[in-house]
């Protein structure tokens, strides 16, 4: 008996593909969060070419430095999600970034405003968020 030929079929062409809806999210989350990483450096180091660029009046340095530190965090925050698959992780490490760097921030600027506990309770909160981070990591 003689056995059945299989006829070589060439493979089916391929058809275009969309982008995987993923690849588009980590790609918008990594421009927003570059974005605002390099926003929140620039007013933290240059607080007045900041504020004249955003045409920010009257000037106030501490509240432009502030701001640089929460946009800081928040950049830092949406880049590690880009890597980090444990939401409560990132937000504990976005805090203490941006923590820190407010508490630098009033630090800092403590000649020109704020209150004399701002720095310790400030430092505190950061030292919390920074524990806490300690202890979840451990978790993982």
């Amino acid at each position: 008996m003689s056995q059945p030929q299989h006829s070589r079929l060439a493979p089916a062409p391929e058809l275009p593909t969309r982008p995987r809806p993923q690849v588009l999210v980590i790609g918008a989350t990594l421009l927003c969060g570059t974005s605002m990483l390099a926003l929140g450096v620039w007013a933290s180091a240059w607080p007045e070419a900041f504020a004249r660029f955003i045409d920010f009046a009257p000037y106030n340095r501490h509240l432009i430095h502030d701001a640089g530190a929460f946009q800081i965090g928040i950049g830092v925050s949406m880049l590690l999600a880009s890597i980090w698959p444990d939401g409560l992780s990132v937000a504990l490490a976005g805090f203490v970034v941006a923590s820190g760097l407010h508490s630098v921030s009033h630090f800092t600027d403590r000649h020109i405003g704020g209150h004399d506990s701002d720095v310790p309770a400030l430092g505190l909160l950061t030292l919390v968020g920074m524990v806490a981070l300690c202890l979840r990591m451990r978790e993982r």
